[in-house]
């Protein structure tokens, strides 16, 4: 599996175990969800995406689980995680709104309360998972300085940041941004040409792409016409369509860096067959003027 260096102190796996739905599958057990690690491990993918807010504030705690009963796994792995939502749910269940918190204190707490139910005593890179329209920049870059300082935190990036989002609470910082996470799929192409994806080109930053199957709509009748496209050229691959349009993402020479979300241990174990694609230019072209329904001008 290919690597992709963020920065001198993290390298990751080019394809991403997403644990938004951890929570969500009849078995969270720690051994059942070692079992879909070892899955990951044994393809090459040795990096895990997490959130604080993710299973209603309790996805970290059940990998947290998983890491206690398992030891040396924590070694083997990257742990992503992200803070700044606050719902109504969970921890905040007595908060009126949902609302962004990129205060000093609420990200170092979140950071403390993410290493306290992972059962570690790093993270290897914290993204900012919204923008906060309430940001202020000099004194969120001002803490997660200091967290990248302590030795908490390896790497910060940020999620689902504009450009100026991104330069914005980049200038008060002496540590870099490593990268953006962002929507990105063969049928939710817009980076692709709005600049989010040709700035971070600029900067030489490696994306992640999350919903890199469009949330499944990718496979609705919406999309028949794309969707029998990518059946044709996964067969000829012996993959699947799944797969085909995950190697449409890693063609792209961004390095994006797709995340794969799913608690079905044979698709887990399937994950890796998205590398063995090669898409040429004109076949990637024509999947995207398939999603977009129309040539390109």
């Amino acid at each position: 599996m290919e690597r992709v260096n963020l920065s001198d102190a993290l390298s990751i796996s080019r394809l991403v175990y997403g644990m938004w739905r951890v929570g969500d599958d009849n078995d969270t057990s720690a051994s059942y969800v070692r079992s879909k690690i070892e899955a990951c491990l044994s393809q090459g993918i040795t990096t895990i995406d997490q959130a604080d807010i993710y299973g209603d504030y309790g996805a970290e705690e059940i990998l947290g689980e998983c890491l206690k009963q398992s030891p040396g796994l924590r070694d083997r792995i990257e742990i992503i995680t992200k803070c700044d939502i606050i719902a109504p749910i969970g921890p905040y269940s007595n908060r009126r709104v949902k609302y962004y918190d990129t205060s000093p204190k609420h990200i170092t707490n979140s950071v403390e309360r993410s290493l306290r139910l992972l059962n570690c005593e790093t993270i290897d890179l914290l993204l900012i998972h919204r923008p906060d329209p309430f940001m202020d920049h000099n004194r969120t870059g001002e803490a997660l300085d200091k967290l990248v300082g302590s030795g908490k935190v390896k790497s910060v990036g940020v999620s689902n940041f504009e450009l100026h989002d991104w330069t914005l609470l980049s200038s008060a910082m002496k540590t870099p941004l490593v990268t953006n996470q962002i929507e990105m799929s063969v049928i939710a192409n817009q980076a692709f040409t709005n600049g989010q994806l040709a700035f971070l080109q600029e900067r030489s930053v490696s994306p992640i792409a999350w919903s890199p199957l469009g949330g499944g709509s990718l496979f609705s009748k919406e999309h028949s016409k794309l969707h029998a496209r990518l059946e044709e050229i996964a067969e000829a691959s012996n993959t699947d369509a799944a797969a085909v349009a995950i190697a449409w993402l890693l063609a792209h020479p961004a390095k994006i860096i797709p995340v794969m979300g799913t608690n079905n241990l044979s698709r887990i174990s399937n994950l890796g067959d998205a590398t063995k694609i090669q898409l040429d230019r004109e076949t990637w072209f024509e999947l995207y003027t398939l999603a977009n329904g129309q040539e390109v001008p």
